[in-house]
């Protein structure tokens, strides 16, 4: 497709040299070519597509790298980048070697702060904000944080610490349809424009500096004051952010993008911390993806015509998760779901739409996700917290004291368990294992099938003590089971020999294959925690040379090595260096997962005397 004026830019310098009154049609030049490229990479594009003209004004406005933006998560960044030079990458996007998903400051300096998750945009420009002003630097620091994000209880502690000290940073909030407040219409608009007039506030200033002179003049200055805040809500009801000491202006509409421009110009030139709320919506531009956002917000490759993906030849993990919910929960009746705003993403939404009651969607507010969980477990029900492995990540102190300590039978759905592909360094599901396996009385199943998934969370969810079953983004295998599961025990798939692979979840077909050539033994480890002490007995007592295999950072190899000594154990694992966007495959290949390497691996390890 030709884009005549997105074609004129190949860096923000080109973009800044545009006259104002062409960038509305620069704005549907950019959704244009996101769509184009997008359908053939995948990536984020509901999120990207609603946030158009938020970024264009801001970098209009703003001098990137001097002013400092912040994306919160990231994902909605993607015109922000196309229009600091990457926009010839564009086709790499989330490609091995290619452009990043997320904002990320070893591609550009435009990148000023890395991200990837939810609600820490604001904290991260509150901490830039004040490293300019102990440098002495001039520069402004803006965050793009969108209606969701504010579910995070991050979002809240940064602005309670910005009001407090009046640092001067602005907040976009991009609300696409999660509302904080009503529109109010004109009276509202006037009234916002009127505060950030630099008349308006020099007059403020003087009249409070002669009022201030007298005690007649501190107690009017008082009344007019509380006259204030009482017109300001009658007319804008819903604006707690001013009573953490911050500016409110708006709300405007976010795809106007000359309106946008106006008031981030005003946003400017005030000396104080500042939030601009933006109504938007995901997904403009495209029909398909206004319609569905949540299918849009993270998709495969699609037919732009369509809008639709290829089909999958089988059920993805969090399908089966979220029918087997279905089924369990007909069965016992205490049985509540909890996501933290990811009911589709974790295969909840069916669960949601038959049983309301006893589904609760926390917004981004994992910690509180689990704490709440153990509330409920406190009380007598059986709460299962759904939650992608990088994101319990944020509530991790949660499960420790409030989950396991108190031992307590919450049940955690770990999706997106080890390596994730385009999503990159921020969603790789690899540390979980390490520190769970930290963590007193919690059980840690590792599915390798669908079936052992289905059996091992009805097993999960009829025990006592807290679980974690975690299992990979897309699908496991579909085969029956040779031996049913039993609590704490590992699975002997290849008869144990001299020579034995240990390895779980994704791992088990690769080793199956690798072990059945070499004639080496294979167990799948079911349970991370507990062991099968059997096992490691048996192991012992034999002499067994181990070769473990881990998608994650290593974990059980180090656990087995100290518990199985004198035995030989050998591991593959990941590193704990952050591990690029990539397919899921060449990431194996680069790590040593891939098939060649493991057996190069065994091969090794058998001729060990």
């Amino acid at each position: 497709m030709n884009y005549p004026i997105l074609d004129t830019i190949n860096n923000i310098q080109d973009f800044k040299a545009l006259k104002e009154e062409q960038l509305p049609a620069l704005c549907e030049e950019l959704r244009a070519f996101m769509i184009e490229h997008v359908s053939k990479t995948g990536g984020h594009l509901a999120s990207s597509l609603g946030a158009v003209e938020l970024i264009v004004a801001m970098h209009y406005v703003f001098d990137s790298p001097k002013d400092k933006l912040v994306f919160d998560v990231g994902h909605q960044a993607y015109v922000h980048k196309i229009l600091t030079g990457r926009k010839d990458a564009f086709d790499t996007l989330r490609q091995e070697n290619g452009i990043s998903g997320f904002p990320k400051h070893s591609e550009s300096e435009h990148d000023v702060f890395n991200t990837g998750h939810a609600s820490t945009a604001i904290s991260a420009a509150l901490g830039l904000a004040r490293a300019m002003k102990h440098n002495g630097e001039t520069g402004k620091a803006v965050a793009l944080v969108g209606d969701g994000a504010m579910t995070g209880g991050l979002s809240f502690e940064a602005l309670d610490d910005a009001g407090q000290e009046k640092i001067p940073m602005l907040v976009i909030l991009n609300d696409n349809q999660m509302s904080i407040s009503k529109n109010v219409g004109g009276i509202n608009n006037s009234l916002t424009m009127m505060r950030t007039n630099r008349a308006y506030n020099a007059f403020k200033r003087w009249l409070n500096g002669i009022l201030e002179t007298s005690s007649f003049g501190k107690k009017l200055g008082k009344r007019m004051e509380r006259f204030k805040n009482r017109i300001k809500q009658f007319f804008a009801p819903n604006l707690p952010f001013e009573e953490f000491g911050i500016l409110y202006l708006g709300p405007i509409d976010g795809h106007d993008v000359r309106k946008v421009i106006k008031y981030l110009r005003r946003c400017r030139e005030l000396n104080k911390p500042i939030i601009l709320h933006a109504f938007t919506t995901k997904g403009k531009g495209y029909p398909f993806a206004v319609e569905n956002p949540e299918k849009f917000h993270g998709i495969a490759p699609f037919e732009v015509m369509t809008g639709e993906v290829s089909p999958q030849r089988q059920k993805t993990c969090s399908e089966v998760f979220g029918e087997t919910m279905i089924r369990l929960a007909k069965e016992n009746d205490r049985i509540v779901a909890i996501t933290a705003a990811m009911s589709a993403g974790t295969g909840l939404q069916p669960f949601a739409e038959q049983f309301p009651n006893r589904f609760y969607d926390v917004g981004i507010a994992e910690g509180h996700a689990v704490t709440m969980a153990a509330g409920l477990a406190r009380g007598g029900m059986r709460p299962v917290v759904a939650v992608y492995s990088s994101f319990l990540q944020r509530a991790y102190d949660s499960l420790l004291h409030d989950v396991c300590l108190q031992k307590l039978p919450v049940v955690i759905a770990l999706d997106r368990a080890g390596l994730v592909g385009a999503d990159g360094e921020t969603h790789q599901g690899m540390f979980d294992p390490a520190f769970l396996s930290s963590m007193p009385y919690l059980a840690v199943y590792a599915p390798s099938t669908q079936r052992e998934l289905v059996a091992m969370l009805e097993m999960a969810v009829s025990r006592t003590e807290p679980a974690v079953v975690r299992y990979p983004r897309g699908s496991l295998p579909d085969t029956p089971m040779q031996n049913p599961v039993e609590f704490g025990k590992w699975e002997i798939l290849e008869p144990i020999r001299d020579v034995t692979v240990v390895t779980h979840g994704t791992l088990v077909p690769l080793a199956q294959r690798i072990a059945k050539e070499n004639n080496a033994g294979l167990v799948n480890a079911r349970f991370l925690q507990p062991m099968d002490a059997d096992l490691i007995a048996y192991f012992k007592a034999h002499q067994t040379r181990l070769l473990v295999l881990e998608e994650n950072t290593v974990s059980l190899g180090e656990k087995l090595a100290l518990a199985a000594n004198p035995c030989k154990v050998r591991s593959i694992a990941l590193p704990t260096e952050p591990i690029p966007h990539a397919s899921v495959s060449r990431q194996r290949e680069r790590y040593g997962l891939s098939e060649a390497h493991v057996t190069e691996a065994l091969r090794a390890l058998k001729e060990e005397t």
